[in-house]
């Protein structure tokens, strides 16, 4: 592998520190694990490049924004080969904030943000159950999230 592609000790420090906080400037990341300003910003067109940086995320607070329900959506399809189509109508659906393709007893697994429990319903019964390839949901409410972090990695 080229060394140049191979992650290490500083590029780890980096990643940590911008899982905590994004917005860190470069300047303060480099005096945080004594390297320069430069070094930080070639380790993290690097990153990029190597595809293990994607971007960056704002995280909202959607229940200050009137969306106070979370809920999980087991979704069983008719049959697997429905599946690519059944996720470009979930890609309408703004409510639909994740999809995973899933092993076990569902063939997709659903995390939806909602106003209440009426919008659920609505987006449920108007949107998702009518999806030609569905043919049953399971559905889970979110009582609260008690944990939601980055993965952490040892060094």
């Amino acid at each position: 592998m080229n060394p140049n592609l191979e992650i290490d000790k500083i590029d780890r420090e980096i990643i940590s520190i911008l899982m905590d906080d994004a917005k860190t400037p470069y300047s303060e990341i480099a005096k945080r694990i004594v390297v320069s300003g430069g070094t930080v910003h070639v380790r993290m067109k690097k990153l990029e490049h190597m595809g293990i940086i994607q971007g960056s995320t704002l995280v909202i607070n959607t229940a200050k924004l009137g969306y106070g329900l979370t809920a999980y959506l087991g979704v069983y399809l008719n049959r697997g080969g429905v599946y690519n189509q059944v996720i470009v109508e979930l890609e309408q659906i703004p409510q639909v904030v994740e999809a995973h393709y899933t092993t076990g007893v569902y063939s997709i697994f659903l995390k939806l943000i909602c106003r209440n429990t009426k919008d659920l319903r609505d987006v449920l019964n108007d949107k998702i159950q009518t999806i030609e390839g569905v043919q049953r949901t399971e559905t889970i409410l979110s009582l609260e999230e008690s944990i939601k972090r980055p993965v952490q990695f040892g060094s």
